[in-house]
């Protein structure tokens, strides 16, 4: 099980995160197999987690991964009916390079799958296999419609048991954790939905969906405390993360258009403020340029260091939206931004460019 120091947002607070696709090595006998303005509908207590399971369970798999040596377990949604399956990377990572990659599914049944595309820094990848019919889609809400508060249901395969459901809340929204990700660098989950549902190793890549059965985020890390000794418990310690669907939806599209990822890139670095950092009473916080690429985006659209960015597309944002940004945006696509420059607010267009090489 791969582990990762983070911070926890707004403190200084540290996390142990646990990145959940579950592991084991594979042994000669056996083997054993991780802003917006709310428009949902009022809060309830709870969701009708039997009415979830029987509209989601057929759309969620269980995915296991090996290479020569070792293998994991972790869990994966059908986003295509020709099965084209989205999961976490560190689930399949083990099978990237010429290992091997199997999908059961709620009934049962299985298929071999294949790698479509992953992209290690947002943590996400998409397979497929060919089952030989039309597989049953997961729906998906949008990121603007989830509340602090609001019920949800997990669905996954905890410790490899398959079709496991548990229920909890959203208990934060934009929260930033770094993960492990390939070759000992780390993934940042941006703007990561925090709930207490019971998440476990195994989870991973699996649904967080909203009590119409509509995935609102894939499950992807889990913080566990340590003691006095630095021992840690195993298992779900009700703070779990999972990466928005905005963010799943834009990446998992890429991967299955072309295989890869281009992430963009705005030519500039920031400093979150906050409205009590700032001398005018009227700046409602936003980020402050610190510095800019020269010929980058930024530059090109006209911002400096000192400026403010209030808002992108008449959205307020904070670093790590902006930060976001870049990976839902492709390069050439555009943006309005509102900054405020010597207590003066103004406007500019930014086209998103590509990340120099290197």
């Amino acid at each position: 099980m791969t582990t990762a120091w983070t911070r926890a947002s707004g403190g200084s607070v540290r996390l142990l995160v646990m990145v959940m696709a579950a592991a084991s090595v594979i042994a000669a006998c056996s083997a054993s197999q991780p802003g917006a303005e709310p428009v949902a509908p009022a809060v309830v207590g709870a969701c009708d987690a039997t009415a979830v399971a029987a509209e989601t369970l057929p759309s969620v798999v269980t995915i296991s991964a090996s290479d020569a040596t070792a293998g994991s377990t972790g869990s994966g949604e059908v986003i295509r009916d020709d099965g084209h399956i989205l999961t976490n990377n560190h689930v399949i990572a083990l099978a990237a390079n010429g290992g091997s990659m199997d999908v059961v599914f709620s009934d049962g049944t299985s298929a071999p799958a294949v790698l479509v595309g992953r992209d290690p820094q947002t943590d996400l990848a998409v397979i497929k296999v060919d089952a030989g019919r039309q597989l049953p889609v997961i729906a998906m809400a949008a990121s603007s419609t989830v509340q602090i508060g609001q019920p949800v249901v997990a669905i996954g395969a905890p410790l490899g048991l398959t079709g496991t459901i548990t229920s909890g809340i959203v208990s934060a929204l934009s929260r930033t954790v770094q993960v492990p990700g390939d070759n000992g660098e780390s993934a940042v989950l941006l703007s990561a939905l925090q709930t207490d549902t019971a998440i476990n190793p195994g989870n991973s890549g699996g649904a967080l969906v909203d009590c119409s059965g509509s995935l609102i985020g894939v499950p992807s890390a889990n913080a566990i405390v340590t003691n006095a000794a630095g021992q840690s418990s195993v298992g779900s310690s009700g703070v779990a993360f999972a990466i928005p669907v905005d963010l799943a939806r834009a990446v998992s599209d890429q991967l299955i258009d072309t295989g890869v990822v281009n992430h963009s890139y705005l030519g500039l670095e920031v400093v979150d403020i906050t409205p009590s950092a700032t001398a005018d009473p009227a700046q409602q916080g936003g980020v402050y340029v610190s510095a800019v690429t020269p010929g980058g985006p930024a530059e090109l659209a006209g911002l400096v260091v000192g400026d403010v960015i209030t808002a992108v597309d008449n959205t307020p944002v904070d670093a790590d939206q902006l930060a976001l940004l870049t990976l839902t945006k492709k390069p050439g696509e555009t943006a309005a931004v509102t900054y405020v420059r010597a207590g003066e607010r103004a406007h500019a267009n930014i086209t998103f460019g590509t990340p120099p090489a290197g």
